[in-house]
């Protein structure tokens, strides 16, 4: 999005002329920088920029003539001078942030410009939840693009959501002003099914003149790939071996290599440039879903970069990839993107290429943050009342509602199970043998119960499972009402009294996570808004964050940033196997699958 004070360029022209001609001065002039130029892919030492009307006016060895009484000077004294940072796939929600505090937090990082999919809210909010969003991102100090979600709910059929994403409202935000196209389409399977809804929201979409997002999250490459293609997806993140990255530059897609908070998914694909050479400019660095304490404690696009060069990548293609990449990808080479006459001037001092330390960032000519701190204000729309209320259970819940009735006379049961995999959002289907008590069918070992429970709708449902891979030891629940897409509550725990403790507690808050152990809570998020995000500084609500991921460990969980992995075990657009409101979903077939099998 555009920030209103600053103009287009074709309203600017005039002026960054006559100060690039000397004839007027700049606003600002960094003087004795090394300029990190993405355009031809190399460092020119002792260069100036001389920036008006924040954007640039003159990139040159020599800004002298551009300085009048009232300019001001930083002076780079060497350091390298680099492109804002551009993050090309990612959602807000998952850093439990409303944009303003999403912004402040990534800010320091050197994130000057955001492609963002609000798909979350519009599964619990619907339209007017995306256009909350993209409004508060138009309010911001750096350049916030939203996409139009594409997929509420991700599977028709498969899940129920708190509202439905239709053609019509996809045509009616492509008109938005800060809109820049289609969020990732998640059900790839009906676009190969060639689904009428689906391809009138890309047909909606090209129409507009805009980027169509990708979302193939199955490691078929043959016909169905292909199919999926044809249809007009611009890129896709969903890619977890090199094989993927190859495939889909091969065929015109953006290669969108994300690490996230528990995605890492960049060192598995980035050999398709370190090895196999591919041309560097078929691929993008994301992050797509990073909760608060990863954006606090360790970084945003930033940790992206230093990590893409960390697997062998040289810092200046993986800058590109952070940068004009973007750009050119979303149809902004001319906006921003690089450090060049007329883009939007976004540029970060940096002392060294390759551990990145972000010591100064400025956004459309303005110093925004210097050595890890904001120094601007991020406002805040003002958020209905309603909602903060969006967590409607119907009823208390008991630790009836989470048993799971074996078969009449059944000593055991073969359960199917949801397998998490360590830092990748796929699952996989696994089965165990289980022991049956009282007839009821009781986990054990590695494996505890998942529950989805309703809450959209106050119905009251509890759709009752199996999980493992968690660790979690004695007795304890955890409970989100952050679970991708639909975001209906997620119960994982070993004990069913602390599991309807648990979501009886989001209940009565509101929406959010906590963890309880031994009857007692021992972490809670608190999430008001839509049951995703918090309003609260980014350093509170990761504080929090820290807290939960200290009491998912202090009950046995050993996997890194699990909680990420607990958000998306609803997600029924990812293979193989997760839990909807109607059932236990095969991803692999797209259908309910029963929870026990025949023995």
């Amino acid at each position: 999005m555009t920030n209103p004070a600053l103009k287009p360029w074709s309203e600017s022209a005039a002026t960054l002329v006559a100060v690039a001609a000397g004839r007027a001065p700049a606003d600002l002039v960094i003087r004795g920088g090394t300029w990190v130029n993405v355009h031809t892919r190399e460092t020119l030492k002792r260069h100036d920029l001389a920036v008006a009307g924040g954007r640039f006016a003159y990139c040159g060895p020599d800004a002298s003539h551009c300085i009048g009484p009232q300019t001001e000077i930083i002076e780079a004294d060497g350091r390298y001078m680099i492109p804002g940072l551009c993050d090309g796939h990612m959602h807000i929600e998952s850093g439990m942030l409303i944009p303003a505090e999403f912004a402040r937090a990534v800010i320091p990082h050197g994130t000057t410009t955001m492609f963002v999919d609000p798909h979350e809210i519009a599964n619990v909010l619907g339209l007017r939840g995306v256009r909350l969003m993209h409004d508060e991102a138009a309010m911001q100090p750096v350049s916030i693009f939203t996409q139009m979600p594409s997929c509420a709910p991700s599977a028709p059929g498969l899940e129920t959501t708190g509202f439905e994403i239709t053609a019509e409202d996809v045509a009616e935000a492509m008109t938005w002003p800060g809109i820049i196209g289609l969020g990732e389409m998640m059900n790839f399977p009906g676009v190969v099914a060639g689904d009428p809804k689906m391809l009138a929201e890309i047909a909606a979409t090209q129409k507009a003149g805009k980027t169509v997002g990708g979302h193939y999250a199955s490691p078929d490459l043959g016909p169905a790939f292909h199919a999926y293609a044809a249809s007009g997806p611009a890129d896709d993140h969903e890619g977890t071996c090199e094989a993927d990255a190859i495939a889909r530059m091969r065929q015109g897609m953006r290669s969108m290599m994300r690490l996230g908070s528990a995605w890492y998914d960049v060192e598995t694909q980035i050999t398709a440039i370190t090895e196999k050479w591919l041309d560097p400019r078929g691929a993008i660095l994301c992050t797509d879903d990073c909760h608060s304490g990863t954006l606090v404690n360790d970084g945003h696009m930033n940790r992206v970069v230093r990590h893409a060069i960390s697997c062998g990548c040289d810092p200046l293609i993986a800058l590109q990839m952070a940068t004009i990449n973007t750009a050119t990808h979303f149809g902004l080479e001319r906006e921003l993107g690089s450090i060049a006459p007329g883009r939007r001037a976004d540029v970060i001092l940096t002392s060294d290429l390759r551990t990145l330390p972000i010591e100064h960032v400025i956004a459309q000519g303005a110093t925004v943050a210097r050595d890890g701190t904001c120094l601007v204000d991020c406002p805040h729309l003002d958020w209905p009342e309603d909602v903060r209320k969006t967590v409607t259970l119907g009823r208390q819940l008991a630790p009836q509602d989470f048993e799971i009735t074996a078969p009449q006379g059944a000593n055991t049961v073969t359960a199917k199970v949801i397998g998490v995999v360590e830092n990748q959002a796929p699952t996989k289907a696994l089965t165990a043998e289980l022991a049956v008590a009282d007839g009821r069918v009781e986990p054990s070992g590695n494996v505890c119960q998942i529950a989805l429970v309703e809450r959209h709708r106050g119905t009251g449902g509890v759709v009752n499972g199996f999980v493992s891979g968690f660790g979690y030891t004695g007795r304890m629940a955890m409970a989100s009402t952050v679970a991708h897409d639909s975001h209906h509550m997620i119960v994982v725990g070993t004990d069913r009294r602390d599991m309807a403790a648990a979501a009886n507690r989001l209940g009565e808050v509101g929406g959010g996570i906590t963890v309880f152990k031994n009857g007692t809570e021992i972490a809670m998020v608190e999430l008001p808004i839509a049951g995703l995000m918090s309003d609260s500084p980014a350093t509170d609500v990761a504080a929090e964050a820290d807290r939960m991921v200290a009491a998912m460990a202090e009950c046995g969980c050993t996997l890194n940033n699990a909680y990420m992995q607990h958000s998306l075990l609803a997600l029924v657009v990812i293979p193989e196997l997760r839990i909807s409101d109607l059932g236990l979903v095969d991803v692999t077939r797209f259908e309910l699958t029963p929870l026990l099998e025949d023995n």
